[in-house]
């Protein structure tokens, strides 16, 4: 069970390198169909309203053939960047699987988590950028990596980890955080309601026993990003 806080980060000034945002935040979940797009969308659309410039990129996506409404789409929306922006177009598999098990099925070439990074740009001037990745933490990513390896190898400032409020989660965020070490994430519990009694439960126990201090929406999400950035310039 793992009791460490996020803590900080600590942004060093001047040029990170070549179009680094000056927070790149790494979304990942504990698996699917948590809402990590829906959180990122909204937490992104926030910032952009208190005026940050803000970029989403989505590695890899894989989806149903017929689905317009993809992640990428939705970020886009939520962001202004163009989709092939956020998820480039060799990248985005028509096929409900994991990338690379959606690669192998469509008869595309094997790709790697070196290719993922290597495809990944940012706009200058950006002050937030988002990388959203597929799955859960263990989820394959590309065919020599998972979740954890392409979020430790973009090397963020800071990780959120989105979790469902209901039942499992405490389980659920357990596996997932001592998966993610060293890195120390931000919890975020999604579709939380403080009028359900299981919720508010579940945010108890992580709070007093795994000694976590989740938030429990994407506002309270933004104003800690904001809160980093203030204190960053």
């Amino acid at each position: 069970m793992s009791t460490t806080q996020p803590s900080v980060p600590n942004i060093p000034s001047g040029d990170l390198e070549i179009a680094r945002p000056r927070l790149v935040v790494g979304v990942c979940g504990v698996g699917t169909e948590v809402g990590k797009t829906w959180v990122t969308a909204r937490v992104a659309e926030r910032l952009r309203h208190a005026g940050f410039a803000v970029s989403a990129r989505k590695p890899a996506q894989s989806h149903e053939p017929d689905d317009v409404n993809t992640d990428a789409a939705i970020l886009a929306a939520a962001t202004g960047d163009a989709a092939q922006a956020v998820c480039p177009e060799v990248r985005d598999y028509a096929v409900a699987m994991a990338p690379p098990m959606a690669a192998a099925y469509l008869g595309l070439a094997p790709f790697s988590v070196a290719d993922l990074l290597a495809e990944l740009h940012w706009p200058r001037g950006c002050d937030v950028g988002f990388v959203e990745s597929a799955g859960g933490v263990l989820s394959p990513i590309a065919s020599d990596g998972d979740t954890r390896d392409l979020i430790r190898q973009t090397d963020p400032d800071l990780v959120v980890l989105v979790a469902d409020a209901g039942l499992g989660v405490i389980n659920a965020l357990r596996l997932s955080i001592a998966a993610l070490a060293p890195l120390r994430p931000i919890v975020l519990l999604n579709r939380f309601d403080d009028c359900d009694e299981l919720h508010c439960r579940n945010l108890s126990w992580l709070r007093s026993v795994d000694r976590l201090d989740p938030v429990t929406s994407p506002q309270g999400l933004c104003d800690l990003i904001i809160g980093i950035l203030d204190r960053t310039r």
